[in-house]
């Protein structure tokens, strides 16, 4: 029988070497050596220009930094440093140092609609060179690019984890076609801004549909239900995903008349981008859906495997499952296996949204409670609940909070 794998394989690990920020390198460099570090993604050819001529560089990696010239690089190679550059001809960074935000994703909008826009070019570019089976340069490309991701989402997790615990992030799943407007979307909505309001970081996988309608709803979560329900009326006149230019530009018209508002931080803590939609875990596989702009970060991958597993991994809080087909039912089994062996540590609520959908259409129910009720674990069948109401919901993964 498989038995958990140690906690140590599975947590992200906190590193004191790796330096991300142009800050962290200037104050590293001040001290005369940068031995050992791994400085990720940095332009470093940009005003001021380090100088790196006299500074310790043995064994310190540079990966997806950009120099000022080539001998730069070369020189740092010479004096015991491996640097791995960008990759050139692609559309996206090797190394990400931080998440995407929406407007990263919905840059050149403006100027050239949806085909312009960075979202679109990244994937068309991913959809030329091989798609999910990609030529060798493409795929250590793509790698480097989805371990950087790796690396900001856990960074922009630490914060909100140190302060809230891991049962404070709840998952958010349900169908990709569910339009703008119909009560599933709007029921969507209300959950993620009833979450946000509770101090959950909702979590969602970053397409449209259900997805987007939970984001919405935690970036809305500072302001009242009725701008909620007004945001929701104005995206329903663009409701259907495949008019992507009309999908797109409203979605930026919500955003910018309704821009989140102050948040109190807490510690001293930035964690706007949680409480003022969340976050999002997409992947370019599914390019051909437009983006979902309304979470807080975006950990856009192009390894849907990899997407699939970070989403479960974090929802510890619980996961809400509306209303989908393949795909949601995908990760109903999925999350149900990480629960029965322990993967992952304690899961929280199971929560089924629309009962009759989940125990006659697709009966999920019969299958889940015997499986869950036989893990060596102990019985955990009680992880699973039907309801029809979205406040019931939000109480079933609030509980003790």
């Amino acid at each position: 029988m498989p038995t958990p794998p140690p906690a140590d394989v599975i947590e992200p690990h906190i590193c004191t070497d790796e330096i991300e920020t142009r800050a962290a390198f200037d104050e590293r460099l001040a001290t005369g050596s940068l031995a050992g570090l791994t400085v990720q993604g940095l332009r470093l050819d940009l005003d001021p220009v380090p100088d790196l001529t006299a500074v310790t560089v043995t064994g310190t990696l540079f990966v997806g930094c950009r120099f000022a010239n080539r001998e730069v690089g070369a020189d740092l190679v010479r004096r015991g440093a491996n640097v791995v550059p960008p990759f050139s001809g692609l559309p996206y960074p090797t190394q990400p140092s931080h998440l995407y935000t929406p407007e990263d994703l919905a840059a050149g909008f403006v100027e050239a609609g949806f085909a312009g826009m960075y979202d679109t070019r990244v994937y068309e570019h991913f959809r030329a060179h091989g798609g999910a089976l990609p030529e060798v340069k493409e795929a250590l490309g793509q790698r480097l690019h989805d371990h950087g991701v790796d690396n900001a989402l856990a960074d922009a997790t630490r914060a909100w984890l140190a302060v809230h615990g891991p049962q404070s992030v709840v998952g958010v799943m349900g169908g990709h076609a569910v339009p703008r407007g119909s009560v599933p979307y709007r029921m969507a909505a209300v959950l993620g801004w009833e979450l946000a309001r509770a101090d959950r970081l909702v979590v969602t996988g970053g397409g449209p549909g259900v997805m987007e309608a939970a984001n919405l709803g935690a970036y809305l979560a500072p302001r009242p239900a009725e701008e909620l329900t007004a945001a929701i009326d104005l995206l329903a006149t663009a409701p259907d995903f495949t008019d992507h230019d009309r999908y797109t530009a409203v979605a930026l018209q919500v955003r910018e008349r309704y821009a989140p508002t102050a948040v109190p931080r807490q510690r001293g803590l930035d964690l706007d981008w949680a409480r003022t939609g969340g976050l999002a875990i997409p992947t370019w596989l599914y390019g051909h859906e437009p983006a979902n702009l309304f979470a807080g970060r975006i950990a856009k991958y192009f390894s849907n495997a990899i997407r699939e597993d970070t989403i479960l991994r974090l929802a510890r809080g619980g996961i809400v499952f509306a209303p989908g087909r393949a795909g949601t039912l995908q990760e109903v089994f999925q999350a149900a296996t990480k629960t029965y062996y322990g993967t992952d540590g304690a899961s929280g609520a199971y929560v089924f949204l629309d009962r009759a959908y989940w125990t006659r259409e697709l009966p999920v129910e019969s299958l889940l409670r015997p499986l869950l009720a036989a893990s060596p674990f102990g019985d955990l069948s009680a992880t699973v609940h039907l309801t029809d109401d979205v406040h019931e919901a939000v109480r079933l993964l609030t509980a003790g909070a």
